[in-house]
């Protein structure tokens, strides 16, 4: 093999090096699919009632919607509205319902103090001040519930974003308002 060939041979090795390394970090292929996910509001145990006469029945104690919000998109365009819901026995959830937004690389959703923004200065703000990551998005599409871990007051905390961690970015976000 002749000189230039070898240098040819190592541009091509070196160039597939690149491109094999763009693919794994960008993931590309994750922007056309779908991961559909159709989750019902969990069930918690409620605490026991108390004891009632046959005269004063007890109501059924129900999860209550607490705050929510609508997602604004961000990055990508996001839809959907998130709820924190307190179930029967006290705990939180967040609640995401009828999100529609792309797939990508290393999505979480955060809970923030950060305010949501229009446009492109609300990309950023949600990894800058309190954050707290519930999980990994468990589909881009659909219903899905986040419980929010003890000992976190989800009052302190006025938005919730879908996260991309790779590219510390916001694909889209909801400001929670007290219901």
């Amino acid at each position: 093999m002749g000189r230039v060939a070898r240098k040819w041979w190592w541009v091509a090795a070196a160039a597939a090096v690149v491109v094999a390394g763009g693919l794994v970090w960008f993931q590309p292929w994750a922007l056309w699919v779908d991961e559909t996910v159709s989750e019902t509001l969990p069930a918690a145990d409620a605490a026991p009632a108390p004891t009632a006469s046959a005269a004063t029945p007890v109501p059924p104690v129900t999860p209550v919607t607490v705050a929510q919000g609508t997602f604004i998109s961000h990055e990508h365009r996001t839809e959907g509205t998130a709820k924190v819901v307190r179930l029967a026995d006290g705990s939180h959830t967040l609640r995401i319902e009828g999100l529609d937004t792309s797939n990508g690389p290393d999505l979480h959703v955060f809970l923030s103090d950060a305010p949501v923004k229009e446009g492109v200065a609300g990309w950023r703000v949600f990894d800058d001040g309190r954050q707290t990551d519930l999980a990994d998005l468990k589909g881009n599409k659909g219903d899905q519930n986040y419980p929010l871990p003890a000992g976190v007051d989800w009052s302190d905390y006025r938005s919730v974003s879908i996260w991309c961690d790779r590219f510390d970015v916001s694909f889209g976000a909801a400001t929670l308002t007290r219901v």
